[in-house]
């Protein structure tokens, strides 16, 4: 456990409290759009959790997570840290679940921040004179979950192909053109159910539909993360 916490503050302070100037643009841009411009286009309808909304937010980790996670290892390669990394006694566990945990809370504490602040923006708009949550909230709490699952599926994914390249250029081409085709293949099953389907849906099961194909994508990953990741493969590659 010790092992855990140490990577997860190395990962922190390497990533996230860099320092760098140029590491804030992506999470303010993200906060901005999801808290400020689009809640104020669409007024009452982001907290009524329209399918927009809905879609928005569960694209969010997708979209985060391919300009972040392709540091992990390649990023390591790159800043030539990976054979001082290997060469502790941090275990290959701690290693991985160390940089899943940091990009899950990173990813997901954006989207909450960006939630709330553009709760605060579509009540301002709405000028109703009485402030409303997103409703309904079963919906919301769902929703939070299906960010969760997604942000998992999209690091541990991401790992997995910082693992197999040289650069952070490449893992994070290769990452946005994976969460592309799988946007693609979501568009395309949609499409491809049987005429009325979606309509004898609720979005309360149209997102645990969702949540479940992700949550299977996870395991498969995982299961294969558990099995790849280990010193011997990183620095053979």
């Amino acid at each position: 456990m010790n092992d855990f916490w140490t990577m997860v503050w190395k990962e922190t302070r390497d990533s996230i409290f860099s320092g760098h100037r140029s590491e804030l643009i992506v999470p303010l841009m993200v906060i901005a759009i999801m808290g400020i411009v689009i809640p104020w286009q669409f007024g009452h309808l982001w907290i009524s959790l329209s399918p927009a909304t809905i879609f928005i937010v569960s694209y969010i980790p997708f979209f985060l997570t391919t300009s972040y996670i392709g540091d992990a290892i390649a990023g390591e390669r790159e800043r030539h840290t990976l054979e001082t990394l290997l060469a502790s006694r941090i275990s290959d566990r701690a290693i991985l679940w160390g940089k899943i945990t940091v990009t899950i809370a990173y990813v997901g504490g954006l989207t909450l921040i960006g939630l709330i602040i553009g709760l605060v923006t579509s009540n301002l708009v709405a000028g109703k004179g009485q402030w409303s949550f997103y409703n309904p909230l079963n919906v919301f709490l769902e929703m939070l979950a299906m960010v969760l699952s997604a942000s998992l599926l999209s690091s541990s994914s991401g790992v997995l192909i910082s693992m197999r390249v040289t650069t952070v250029r490449q893992a994070q081409q290769t990452m946005a053109i994976g969460s592309l085709v799988l946007l693609i293949v979501i568009v395309l099953i949609l499409r491809g159910l049987p005429a009325g389907t979606l309509a004898l849906l609720n979005t309360f099961q149209i997102l645990l539909f969702f949540i479940g194909g992700f949550v299977i994508l996870d395991i498969i990953l995982l299961w294969i993360l558990s099995i790849s990741f280990r010193r011997s493969n990183l620095i053979l590659n």
